[in-house]
């Protein structure tokens, strides 16, 4: 029986036992699909990463799966393996890019002296933003809230669709009771796969949690494609036709699982230049596991 490396992190932490945790199986040419998606719900974390070589001349290939499915992008398995590269020696010149199946997605990376690893990813596609396609007044039944609860809601994607319902309150995320059955009704059929509730903060901080029981994850303690998608929402409703704005995410606090993501977005002459999300990851383990 063939065995195959493989690394776990802790993602958007500079501290081991938060953030968010993340598998990396490396040299997975041989793996197919379906032997991912079985490793992948083995190890049933949000996300495992497959590494392969890389056929569009990027620095490698991944494939990303959640416990129940592939998914194109997504932002803590692309910060976490770049970092993982970095700390294997495979990473040059403070860059890599790694070939998803949303596109090349670049990933700059830094390191001061006895720090952990920092990176920083660049969507590889523009923010698409939509209107709710599902009944939002079914949302405070959801998420165990008054009605007054909730200000606006919006889809966005930079790659992997999440829908963004805002607080007024921070106080109101942890408020909220969670309904995982009448979740995945109300999305049944949506763009959107998960709810990425926001509250403003405190000093330009955001707070947030996510909810994506379709997607195999009930609560996800720090998601990095949701936090660019929220990013690029920003950008677009900015009027200015040139700024650029950093935010500070929190996520997990409810978890006990605090993540920190450091987001930012550009315009240039209206049009939305760049839009990034970085933070720090951990190693935690390594070992190999066993294919069969």
């Amino acid at each position: 029986m063939p065995s195959l490396p493989f690394h776990t992190l802790d993602v958007f932490t500079q501290t081991p036992f938060a953030g968010n945790p993340l598998a990396v199986v490396l040299d997975a040419d041989g793996l197919t699909t379906a032997q991912m998606q079985r490793i992948a719900a083995e190890f049933n974390l949000s996300e495992t990463v497959f590494v392969q070589k890389p056929v569009q001349g990027g620095t490698v290939r991944v494939r990303i799966f959640t416990p129940t499915l592939e998914l194109p992008f997504a932002g803590h398995p692309t910060v976490g393996t770049a970092v993982l590269l970095a700390e294997l020696g495979l990473a040059q010149g403070g860059q890599v890019v790694l070939e998803e199946n949303v596109g090349l997605v670049p990933v700059r990376l830094e390191q001061q002296s006895g720090q952990p690893w920092f990176g920083e990813l660049s969507s590889a596609i523009a923010p698409e933003l939509r209107a709710a396609d599902y009944d939002v007044a079914q949302l405070p039944a959801v998420l165990g809230l008054e009605p007054a609860a909730i200000s606006a809601v919006q889809m966005a994607s930079c790659g992997n669709p999440v829908s963004i319902v805002r607080l007024a309150q921070p106080e109101q995320l942890s408020a909220i009771r969670f309904d995982a059955q009448k979740c995945r009704a109300l999305l049944a059929g949506s763009w959107a796969h998960g709810l990425y509730t926001v509250a403003p903060g405190y000093e330009g901080e955001w707070q947030v949690r996510f909810f994506a029981p379709d997607l195999g994850v009930g609560e996800d303690p720090a998601t990095g494609s949701a936090a660019v998608a929220f990013a690029g929402a920003l950008a677009a409703a900015d009027l200015r036709a040139d700024a650029r704005e950093e935010l500070r995410i929190v996520q997990g606090v409810a978890m006990g699982r605090p993540s920190q993501l450091f987001a930012s977005w550009e315009k240039r002459g209206g049009v939305i230049a760049a839009v990034r999300v970085g933070g720090y990851a951990v190693r935690v383990t390594s070992g190999v596991i066993r294919v069969g």
